[in-house]
């Protein structure tokens, strides 16, 4: 078999057999083929694109070229959650501890973030003592007695991916629905959880900005895992605004737990609801979407999915006083409110342009060697559609350094008021196979 024959056939509009998609998967991650010729197959195959078998066997292909999870020492239905991003997307804290207060395994492995703010271990470590450093038969045993764990990700899941996604940033070939699908899915495939949810934005804050762009990768997500034996469906989500009102790790982190107190914002509670009834229907814990909602709103009332957070934390080495003192947690020394200029509504937030306003203060990182500082961030204190006055703070920022022109200035060029604006629909559309 030859690399430049298969360039060719998938120039050529032509379907690779899965032999020849493991042929190049694997030749490329033992460096037997080289960067220009696998840079030559991504732009066929962002050109010609793939049919949903070639998508579902690349996938595969990738999740081989590492390690994978076992988990099937843990009993139950393994359901994992993904997110492809976004500015203020604090889901994850909220879902796993609400849906393992349902008795649902969830074992988790996430990563760190680069761009607005911190992963969601980033976010985990803004709390005091809290660590994701767990062998593989740890993290199991974990969520056997816990029935939660979030770890890092391994050095070895789909070393193919990281090197495949490395290429395609540099070659102009990310933006390929067959290529970025099947990076996500390799990874969540991987990690060996038994359904998968997918929580897939568009607007502003997110990779693809419409909503057809992000119909079309969710469409092709939940094709893959169901063709692979992973139950898997997508909700797709707004993000021309960011979620909630904290940016930032430590400032997330409180939101989190304001939400699962049920005192949360109102879009992040109602996202975190849409997801977790998945889960909880995918785990087979519920016999409709209707009865899964209604536990989970039971476990927030009865106070079992706090439990169950300041459960985890402990679990995992850190102080679970901070859900009850928040104060504990990571404080920025200043605190500088930004002020509407005018009265009116607020029109726009453009999510990735302030998330950028959050990493300029240190809440993100910028390339991966960044550091992070924890305690930093905003507040939004009006959304899309709340009225203002002129003088009425729009933003609170968190810093530790008290010249913050940048900032303000980023914040004010982004944020639009006018005299009438309607709030944005939260989640757009459901996809199933």
């Amino acid at each position: 078999m030859r690399m430049v024959d298969l360039i060719e056939k998938k120039r050529d509009g032509k379907e690779l057999t899965a032999e020849e998609i493991n042929f190049i998967i694997e030749g490329y991650t033992k460096d037997q083929i080289p960067d220009y010729q696998v840079s030559a197959w991504t732009m066929a195959v962002f050109f010609r694109d793939m049919t949903e078998r070639e998508r579902a066997d690349l996938t595969m292909a990738m999740v081989h070229s590492g390690d994978t999870i076992d988990l099937s020492e843990i009993k139950g239905v393994k359901v994992d959650k993904h997110s492809t991003g976004g500015v203020g997307d604090t889901t994850t804290l909220v879902l796993a501890p609400l849906v393992a207060a349902l008795d649902i395994p969830i074992a988790k492995m996430s990563g760190r973030g680069l761009g607005h703010t911190g992963g969601t271990i980033d976010k985990l470590e803004a709390i005091e003592g809290f660590h994701v450093e767990l062998s593989n038969e740890q993290f199991v045993d974990q969520v056997n007695r816990h029935k939660i764990a979030v770890i890092g990700q391994s050095g070895n899941l789909t070393p193919a991916d990281k090197k495949l996604y490395a290429l395609r940033d540099v070659t102009g070939t990310v933006n390929s629905i067959p290529l970025i699908a099947s990076s996500i899915m390799s990874k969540k495939i991987a990690a060996g959880s038994d359904a998968i949810v997918l929580d897939v934005k568009t607007g502003a804050g997110a990779f693809m900005k419409t909503a057809e762009e992000a119909k079309q990768l969710a469409e092709a997500m939940v094709q893959i895992g169901n063709n692979v034996g992973r139950k898997t469906m997508a909700v797709i989500s707004d993000m021309s605004q960011p979620l909630g009102y904290a940016i930032g790790n430590a400032l997330e982190v409180k939101e989190a737990i304001e939400t699962l107190q049920g005192k949360g914002p109102k879009d992040l509670e109602e996202l975190c609801l849409a997801l977790g009834r998945q889960m909880v229907f995918l785990a087979k814990k519920a016999t409709s979407l209707e009865e899964a909602e209604q536990m989970l709103k039971e476990v927030i009332h009865n106070g079992k999915a706090l439990e169950k957070f300041k459960e985890f934390i402990a679990s995992q080495g850190g102080d679970p006083s901070v859900v009850d003192h928040p104060e504990k947690l990571p404080q920025a020394a200043y605190r500088i409110e930004v002020p509407a200029k005018t009265d009116g509504i607020v029109a726009e937030i453009v999510a990735d342009e302030i998330g950028t306003a959050a990493m300029l203060l240190g809440a993100g990182r910028a390339t991966k060697d960044s550091s992070i500082d924890l305690a930093v961030g905003l507040m939004l204190n009006k959304k899309i559609g709340d009225s203002i006055k002129a003088g009425e703070s729009l933003v609170t920022i968190h810093a530790n350094r008290d010249q913050v022109a940048d900032v303000v200035e980023k914040i004010h060029s982004n944020i639009r008021i006018t005299d009438h604006a309607v709030a944005p629909v939260l989640v757009h559309d459901i996809v199933r196979q």
